[in-house]
């Protein structure tokens, strides 16, 4: 069992609020931020749009908001305590580490255990660290950058992040400089009826390049016990700058994960989103690329699995106010079982903003008759010279196939899992192999489950 130095009682408060900031050692601003996101959060309503029992299911009340375990940071997984070490170890992070990746930060409940990067990286100027530390180290710089994408007027869950927030990651790559390995932070709810509010901040400067992975687990809990996700992620990508950003999500079907993303894009620069959402009771998530600049690419790709008993209903944004630029939005979900599975995407081009391209394309797959999938584009195109072009389909399994299958020697569950795996290819072949095959496995096992 993990032992926890900081464990606060549920329900949040400002008095709470407070505490967390006292314990973390914050400078006023922060505090600041943290006590006017709380009246910000104390203001809003929980939305009652998508999900149609959230807030019902939710009662913040009930949340503990805070715990941290009894673990100094490190830079060595052999330095954490046995258990916290074994929980990472069966999830198989610092073999990965080892293998393919140029740094990485862990965050177990709410507080950082683990933060390392390759020497050759630092000497290049890159900082990635949690962002506990950063705020120590690099105050300003994280002053400049945190909660500006996303204010904590922004949304109800964006206010209580702000409120709450703990644990994260904080990557900036200066001007000019590429890396070549992608940089991973791993999120981990261990905790049932706890919240984990982790925030990321990637800033890449002008002319810089950077592949960041992010992955998301927390165990199967008892009946009925919940743990509420609510991040947030801001991207700040620069001139001339590329940016892919990668999300593994296999929380456990307690879990709400309810995260706000948000890339403000300028010139001539590259933004890729590749969201993987396998797991949890529900999911809300719209990762938005805002194009602030001319001539430049965004790319959202999605991939959702429901599982029975869940709603995913997911999507991408798209905003933009320069010229000249392309969007690309394509999502591919798997409903199985009764699982619900929702696309919501919103594309908004201002009159300012000539001459753009946006492709948007998703394609929904069914299991059984009890599976449902849901199509929800919001389109506002308020100039003439945009080309806006988008593809639906809603499909089955095909009986066909599944029966050729079957005739030459596969079982119904392999020769599902088949079929499914070709629906998603395209998907898959966009992620770091090591990552698209637990994602093919991840797959199987819900068809099965399914």
């Amino acid at each position: 069992m993990v032992k926890y130095k900081y464990v606060l009682a549920p329900g949040i408060s400002e008095e709470l609020v407070r505490e967390i900031s006292e314990i973390k050692e914050e400078p006023k601003w922060m505090l600041d931020l943290r006590l006017n996101s709380y009246h910000e959060f104390s203001k809003k309503e929980t939305p009652d749009w998508g999900y149609p029992y959230l807030s019902k299911d939710l009662d913040f009340s009930s949340f503990t908001y805070f715990l941290a375990p009894d673990s100094s940071k490190s830079e060595n997984w052999e330095d954490l305590p046995e258990e916290i070490k074994n929980t990472y170890e069966a999830l198989k992070i610092p073999e990965v580490e080892r293998k393919y990746l140029a740094g990485v930060v862990a965050t177990y409940d709410s507080m950082p255990v683990i933060s390392k990067i390759r020497s050759s990286l630092k000497d290049k100027g890159i900082i990635f660290t949690d962002i506990d530390t950063a705020i120590k180290e690099y105050p300003e710089l994280v002053k400049k950058y945190f909660m500006k994408a996303i204010p904590p007027s922004d949304n109800k869950l964006a206010a209580l992040h702000g409120a709450v927030w703990s644990g994260g990651t904080f990557l900036y790559v200066p001007p000019g400089v590429k890396v070549n390995l992608p940089l991973q932070s791993y999120f981990r709810i261990n905790s049932s009826q706890s919240g984990q509010f982790e925030h990321t901040i990637i800033v890449a400067d002008k002319g810089s390049e950077l592949t960041y992975i992010e992955g998301c687990s927390a165990p199967h809990f008892t009946k009925g016990e919940k743990a509420l996700h609510a991040g947030v992620v801001e991207v700040y990508v620069e001139d001339n700058a590329k940016v892919k950003f990668i999300s593994v999500e296999n929380w456990s079907k307690n879990v709400y994960n309810l995260t706000t993303k948000r890339a403000i894009v300028k010139s001539n620069a590259y933004m890729e989103w590749i969201e993987a959402t396998l797991g949890s009771k529900v999911s809300m998530l719209y990762p938005a690329s805002y194009m602030r600049g001319d001539n430049s690419y965004t790319i959202n790709i999605n991939l959702t699995i429901a599982p029975p008993n869940t709603w995913k209903d997911t999507g991408a944004k798209v905003l933009m106010s320069g010229s000249n630029n392309r969007a690309k939005l394509l999502s591919k979900s798997i409903s199985i079982g009764n699982g619900v599975s929702v696309y919501r995407s919103l594309i908004n081009v201002s009159p300012n903003s000539y001459n753009s391209i946006i492709y948007s394309q998703c394609d929904s797959l069914l299991s059984s008759k009890e599976s449902k999938a849901i199509t929800i584009p919001h389109n506002e195109i308020r100039n003439d010279t945009t080309e806006l072009h988008h593809e639906a389909y809603t499909g089955s399994i095909s009986q066909e196939k599944l029966n050729y299958l079957m005739a030459r020697g596969m079982n119904e569950e392999d020769a599902k899992s088949l079929l499914v795996l070709g629906f998603v290819e395209d998907i898959l072949n966009n992620i770091p192999l090591e990552f698209s095959v637990e994602i093919a496995r991840l797959l199987k096992m819900q068809m099965m489950s399914g």
